[in-house]
């Protein structure tokens, strides 16, 4: 992205149920107005869980499938934009999660941190930061798979001469009140109105 002025910076969780921490935190980003963009470019579920891309496109008339211009000019007018993969943003990416899904590696440590990864890198971002989840409720179910994950990409992201920062949250009990694409979205809203559930706005302020 070469037509915004300001720090880029993207927000980055592996998921759980009743994981829309990302619907809250971007948004509330764009808000401050510190000089601080978001472009983020977002995945869809695999196994047990809706993915970002899935809960937005739940409200219709929605679509995450733009161009990279379009992405650049939304994120210089709003500060934040959501997008998913497409032929000229991370290409790959679509290919090898839906191979992940039908071949049952999508809990698989290494192709985890790759897919994460190469859009992050993909949307342009100086500063990365990544939310683990770990849990019940998520891929990484021990502390540590979720530390050998944020390892790994950490050190992908420094490769790249990004800053990365990880975070290991808990994901042993649904985050929030709400389960499913649709209501997760209702949700995210409610907590951006600020009347939402009050931990899964603390946790949302918190990262």
């Amino acid at each position: 992205l070469t037509k915004i002025d300001g720090k880029l910076v993207d927000k980055h969780s592996t998921g759980g149920v009743g994981d829309k921490i990302s619907l809250i935190v971007c948004p509330m980003v764009a808000a401050a107005n510190k000089g601080i963009y978001v472009p983020k470019m977002a995945g869809r579920g695999l196994g047990f869980t809706g993915g970002t891309l899935d809960k937005l496109e739940s409200c219709k008339g929605v679509s995450t499938e733009i161009s990279a211009e379009r992405f650049e000019q939304i994120v210089n007018e709003i500060g934040f934009c959501v997008a998913g993969q497409s032929k000229r943003l991370a290409p790959a990416d679509s290919i090898l999660t839906a191979l992940r899904d039908v071949t049952c590696t999508d809990n698989c440590i290494p192709l985890i941190a790759a897919s994460v990864m190469s859009k992050k890198l993909a949307s342009g971002n100086e500063c990365i930061v990544l939310d683990i989840k770990c849990g019940s409720g998520s891929f990484c179910k021990t502390m540590r798979d979720a530390e050998e994950l944020a390892r790994l990409m950490v050190r992908i992201g420094a490769r790249a001469k990004r800053k990365t920062v990880a975070l290991i949250t808990d994901m042993s009990a649904p985050l929030g009140s709400a389960v499913g694409n649709s209501v997760e979205l209702i949700e995210a809203i409610r907590v951006l109105e600020g009347r939402g559930d009050e931990q899964l706005t603390e946790l949302c302020i918190s990262v």
